[in-house]
């Protein structure tokens, strides 16, 4: 299980995260909600030991992350998938090539490899792109790419930066099926999203960060039904107030 307890996190004068407790529990998809800039991304970074908090921990599986040293954060991060928002797949080399770095790193054999390789894209629907390179697929191929990376590891967790952002309807449809293929597979996934659609449909629990602490936390019915003026804003798409007209008008 990964438990926040009490983050908080500040960059110079702006205080992101003021004490964000969470349970992520094994087995579910948990999706973190929130406006851009809410610190969504940070907890993540968090979460794998990128960045440390100004106070409160990160527990994943009863380690404290920030409390780890070089050796046992790698071994934690081999336990922690992380798909990146624009998926961060090196241009240089082709899709194996991007999914084997992490393999070799972690002492598969060449055999090994080949095998997550084609096991991992198949899972994501991509067999036969092997060869090719980043620039010559879809922005929706490239995350599944990301998708594929992850789970070569096969990790107990995989955390989703934005995973539908910049998606077709169609795509991220997609995104949100291999989200759920995943969790099937029993692996425990918190996604970042500000895509309610995607929320919904992937999500087990939805958490909603706002002002840098959890505004509420619960099933997806229980946010679908909530009566906070906050959330429901929030999941509506509606905004706090009414947009001024401009000042000027084309003639």
């Amino acid at each position: 299980m990964i438990v926040l307890d009490n983050l908080s996190k500040s960059f110079g004068a702006k205080r992101v995260l003021r004490g964000v407790s969470l349970e992520v529990p094994d087995g579910q998809n948990t999706v973190m909600i929130g406006a851009s800039g809410s610190g969504k991304s940070v907890t993540l970074k968090l979460i794998v030991g990128l960045i440390e908090p100004d106070e409160g921990a990160v527990e994943v599986d009863g380690e404290v992350v920030h409390g780890l040293d070089r050796r046992r954060l790698a071994a934690l991060r081999g336990r922690v998938g992380y798909v990146f928002q624009f998926a961060a797949l090196f241009d240089s080399m082709t899709v194996a090539e991007n999914i084997r770095l992490g393999l070799v790193k972690r002492g598969h054999g060449e055999d090994v490899i080949r095998e997550r390789i084609e096991e991992s894209l198949a899972v994501v629907e991509l067999s036969g792109v092997e060869d090719k390179f980043p620039a010559e697929l879809s922005g929706g191929m490239r995350k599944r790419v990301g998708i594929a990376r992850a789970i070569a590891l096969k990790p107990r967790y995989i955390l989703y930066d934005e995973p539908t952002t910049g998606l077709d309807p169609v795509t991220s449809a997609v995104m949100d099926q291999l989200m759920t293929r995943t969790r099937d597979l029993g692996v425990t996934g918190l996604v970042v999203t500000h895509d309610m659609r995607s929320a919904f449909s992937v999500g087990d629990r939805v958490a909603m960060l706002h002002e840098g602490t959890i505004r509420q936390v619960g099933s997806v019915s229980d946010i679908r039904a909530t009566d906070d003026p906050v959330v429901r804003q929030f999941i509506e798409g509606r905004p706090g107030s009414p947009v001024p007209a401009p000042a000027w008008r084309y003639e």
